[in-house]
């Protein structure tokens, strides 16, 4: 009742904006769980991350951007946009020349410091941090609100949550599969529980063979790997490519995923990023284990 509420409130004021009568129009918490309040819906916003530049244009908003980071590449207008910085580093003063009335920010993915100097500036920034699916939804929510498309955000959240729950079901009862998620080759990095595409490998019917480690992503061993004995190995690709760590790993035959060819590449892109194309990346990754399963 009270979510439904907020919703009515929220469209009130728009309407009422619309109109030009000056209301209140919404206030939305972030992933900091703090309270980004706007006198109308926003229309000159900066994403500050490739993945929330495609959630602002699934949700129907693309229109509202007015700058983006450095490889915001999709959709394909997303490329014509201003950059306003890297994850090593925000241009300010290219951000404050835009005049955005919206910028929204990723926690672990933005310098610190820069976020906090432009709410100093008095910004209104909205922070997220995305690490689950529900995340993601609930965020394609929160930012329909802010730019005043409540309803059509909603729906593509909804959308989003019934895909993913209908993969998650259709592999629940399948064999569970040893699965060693390689994000990078050299050193050997990996992902723990906390990690979302560790839920993503749950959910397909895999065990993350390094869900026990401390960090999120943290460096591991070949020797460690082979211990572990994956029946999947999997990777990501940002090209059409087969990347050059595919061929290494035949040098390793005692492992079984080796043994049993079943190192498999995904779109990096889609994997990667925690936006709605991690529905196509969650859809190649429930593939490639249930290969796996055939050959094991």
């Amino acid at each position: 009742m009270a979510k439904a509420s907020f919703s009515l409130r929220v469209l009130i004021g728009v309407a009422l904006t619309c109109l030009g009568i000056q209301v209140f129009a919404v206030e939305v918490a972030d992933d900091r769980g703090q309270t980004v309040t706007l006198d109308t819906p926003a229309h000159r916003v900066v994403a500050l991350a490739p993945h929330l530049t495609e959630i602002l244009f699934h949700i129907g908003s693309g229109d509202r951007l007015v700058g983006v980071m450095d490889h915001s590449d999709f959709p394909t207008a997303a490329q014509h946009l201003p950059r306003v910085g890297n994850h090593s580093r925000l241009d300010i003063e290219a951000i404050l020349a835009l005049k955005p009335d919206l910028i929204v920010g990723w926690e672990s993915g933005n310098p610190p410091g820069d976020i906090a100097l432009l709410e100093t500036l008095g910004l209104p920034v909205f922070v997220s941090e995305s690490r689950t699916l529900a995340d993601i939804a609930s965020l394609m929510s929160r930012l329909g609100m802010l730019v005043g498309k409540p309803e059509f955000a909603g729906q593509q959240a909804d959308d989003f949550t019934q895909g993913s729950e209908e993969l998650a079901v259709s592999y629940a009862s399948r064999s569970r599969l040893r699965v060693f998620y390689q994000v990078w080759d050299e050193p050997l990095y990996t992902l723990n529980r906390d990690h979302i595409i560790s839920g993503l490998i749950a959910d397909c019917g895999g065990v993350n063979i390094f869900a026990d480690t401390a960090a999120l992503s943290p460096a591991v061993s070949l020797e460690s790997v082979i211990a572990r004995d994956p029946e999947v190995i999997v990777g990501g690709s940002s090209d059409n490519t087969i990347p050059g760590w595919v061929e290494r790993w035949q040098n390793w035959p005692s492992v079984t995923a080796v043994r049993l060819g079943q190192v498999h590449v995904i779109n990096a892109d889609h994997i990667g990023r925690m936006g709605p194309r991690l529905l196509e990346g969650m859809r190649a990754l429930c593939h490639a284990i249930d290969q796996a399963r055939s050959a094991v």
